[in-house]
């Protein structure tokens, strides 16, 4: 049944659906609305022009040439209304349709005028909000926006320094004005990668369409809190992500390649999220890698140093490498390298086994898995690159004894840190936490891992770490180690001042380490800290730590690296776990006789004598004159030429990768 409704109601729903369309409809209903007047104005100009006509044309004029002035007239008079003075001294009449342009000009015209100054404005607008598809092929996609961004582009720029023009493209929901904005203030060593951003739903299709997620060679899936976030934060962003990662896959397809890392707080939600699509995706758990190097480093001094540079692209990296081996051992291969140190084989089976036997015969379906400065930069020779000299051999080890550990804070990191010590440890060990007025889920924690570890006690202590006097009350110095953890876990604080009080609890013990030096009372103790803003990685060392992990830097070089190179992701699962075989910083005491001292040898020397001590491989030295200059990396020096001379003393120290610490 129609609806009755009167012919103007019907016009005026006809035209409301018209210029409904948007600016469209309402660009080409001025335009028509222009032209039409310019009809009317110029068959008004007709008319007169017969009535001129009937009284005689000027001398000269057509009938036909003077409508067709008119015409033009009309145009000037609307497009200008300053040229109505033309019909001064025209037929009177004339000023009529003067009159009537002129008025319908600054009516029309001038809309018309607005209408397109407002559409370019709003042109240029969405040119600035990126509503434009991407058209890169082979980029780098970043899902999400956070803290971890900038670190995890200072890690592309230099995986991408010899690549011609690569593209890293970042999909947020952040407007795309407040993303440039902050990328042109804090990013400013690009060298020649080039970053693109979109602002978009990071769980849509339509939004990983126009970041060309199809033709990415990687992406990477940010999480939407930071460790530090809730429990409930962490599940919703763990939810976010779970919906990314189904987008981007979906968008995708199963045709294209791509390798994706994501950030997941929650083990059962890295099952759901390496289920998508276990082939293409890695999960990452930052907090637990975190932690574990926490421990790791609390072994061992300059470890942190160590895996600061194994795990960026700048300096030395870890790769996978084949070559016709022709039946070499893997203990002759090591020196058949001019840069780059094997750490360990890679079958065809895809097993992996770190520091095997030296008389392991390498299959020519194997891959190494090599330390080297880069990937160009490696090359199987023919013979061997040096021929090593035998020095004095020493069999010394550490004693194994129970050892005190002292957590100041706590944080997720806790329960991992406290577990993975007990793993190290000789029975009766100690561990005690620092925490006041601790919240009643902390004090539940302490108890069941005291109950569950097999070697070392959980204990809490009541005092405040920010408070001088409270702090040396337990004398933090008898302890072996002191790990710092943010201050406040139920507190929502953002990096700047958890690192503040981290700086604050480290004065405060430099203070008790200065007067116990001037007492004459040695001091063994070592000082392991976490670090979330690299901003302040400067202000830390100067506070007298022993070794600081920069988390924001250190879970950002591991995501660029294993959506680089995703089978790189076993290697780390392998050294950041008690068995096997892991890194160390080992004192080069327990390599010589302490009469050998000095000793003078190349680096080529150290592999061949590390090969002797339960086949260990030494990838390194550290320099214990140079440990406090950032300038030359704290001492550490990885994998130098094979004919580079040191000359060591007790307290300098080899970077191997060994069985244990002893």
């Amino acid at each position: 049944m129609a609806i009755e409704a009167t012919k103007a109601e019907r016009w005026r729903y006809r035209i409301d659906n018209f210029l409904g369309q948007g600016s469209r409809g309402l660009f080409m209903a001025l335009l028509a609305a222009f032209f039409v007047s310019i009809a009317i104005v110029s068959a008004l100009r007709w008319v007169f022009l017969g009535i001129e006509a009937a009284f005689g044309l000027p001398e000269g004029s057509t009938f036909l040439g003077e409508a067709l002035s008119g015409i033009w007239v009309t145009w000037l008079q609307i497009t200008d209304p300053g040229n109505m003075a033309q019909d001064s001294e025209s037929f009177g009449l004339y000023k009529i349709p003067a009159v009537v342009g002129g008025l319908t000009g600054v009516v029309i015209f001038s809309a018309l005028i607005a209408f397109l100054t407002t559409a370019l404005d709003q042109a240029i607008e969405d040119l600035k909000k990126g509503h434009s598809r991407v058209l890169e092929t082979n980029h780098s996609l970043i899902v999400g926006w956070g803290p971890r961004v900038l670190e995890i582009l200072r890690e592309l720029v230099e995986a991408n320094e010899s690549e011609d023009d690569p593209v890293v493209v970042i999909l947020a929901s952040e407007p795309k004005e407040e993303m440039d904005a902050w990328l042109l203030e804090n990013w400013t060593d690009r060298r020649n990668t080039r970053v693109v951003t979109r602002s978009g739903g990071t769980a849509n299709l339509a939004a990983m369409a126009k970041v060309s997620a199809e033709h990415a060679r990687s992406a990477i899936i940010l999480a939407h809190c930071g460790e530090s976030g809730s429990r409930s934060e962490k599940m919703e962003s763990d939810a976010k992500v779970i919906k990314s990662a189904l987008a981007l896959c979906a968008h995708v397809g199963d045709e294209h390649e791509i390798n994706v890392v994501a950030e997941v707080f929650d083990e059962r939600n890295r099952v759901v999220v390496r289920d998508i699509s276990p082939e293409r995706i890695s999960v990452v758990d930052a907090t637990e890698i975190l932690a574990k190097v926490m421990v790791q480093t609390s072994r061992t001094s300059g470890l942190s140093v160590v895996y600061a540079e194994l795990l960026s692209f700048e300096g030395c990296e870890m790769y996978f490498y084949r070559a016709p081996w022709g039946g070499i051992s893997f203990g002759d291969l090591a020196f058949r390298f001019e840069d780059g140190v094997p750490l360990g084989v890679r079958r065809s089976d895809g097993t992996l086994e770190m520091r095997p036997a030296p008389s392991y015969t390498m299959a020519d379906d194997d891959d190494i898995i090599i330390v080297a400065q880069d990937d160009s930069a490696i090359d199987f020779g023919p013979r061997a690159v040096v021929t090593p000299t035998v020095l004095p051999a020493h069999t010394a080890r550490t004693e194994a004894e129970t050892e005190r550990l002292l957590v100041l804070g706590w944080s997720a990191k806790a329960d991992i840190i406290i577990s993975e010590f007990d793993e190290y440890v000789l029975e009766g060990s100690e561990v005690h936490v620092v925490m006041p007025d601790a919240p009643e889920w902390v004090l539940e924690r302490v108890e069941a891992l005291s109950a569950a570890l097999e070697k070392a006690t959980v204990h809490h202590l009541d005092r405040d770490p920010l408070d001088g006097q409270a702090l040396a009350s337990i004398d933090p110095l008898e302890y072996d180690t002191i790990i710092i953890l943010p201050q406040r876990p139920d507190e929502e604080m953002d990096a700047e001042r958890i690192d503040a009080e981290t700086i604050i609890v480290l004065l405060h013990l430099r203070k008790l380490v200065s007067e116990a030096t001037r007492a004459g009372r040695p001091v063994a103790t070592k000082l392991i800290t976490e670090v979330l803003d690299s901003a302040n990685q400067e202000l830390i060392s100067r506070a007298g730590v022993n070794d600081f992990i920069i988390s924001n830097r250190m879970v950002s070089m591991m995501f660029a690296q294993i959506s680089e190179e995703p089978d790189i992701q076993d290697v780390y699962d392998d050294l950041f776990q008690e068995d096997g075989s892991e890194i160390y910083v080992k004192p080069a005491s327990l390599y010589f006789p302490r009469e050998a001292f000095p000793v003078t040898c190349t680096f080529g020397d150290l592999m061949a004598h590390a090969r002797k001590r339960d086949t260990e491989i030494c990838l390194g030295v550290k320099l214990h004159a140079l440990e406090t200059s950032s300038a030359d990396n704290y001492g550490v020096q990885l994998i130098p030429p094979k004919t580079t001379r040191f000359v060591l003393q007790p307290e300098d120290g080899l970077v191997v990768l060994a069985e244990d610490d002893a």
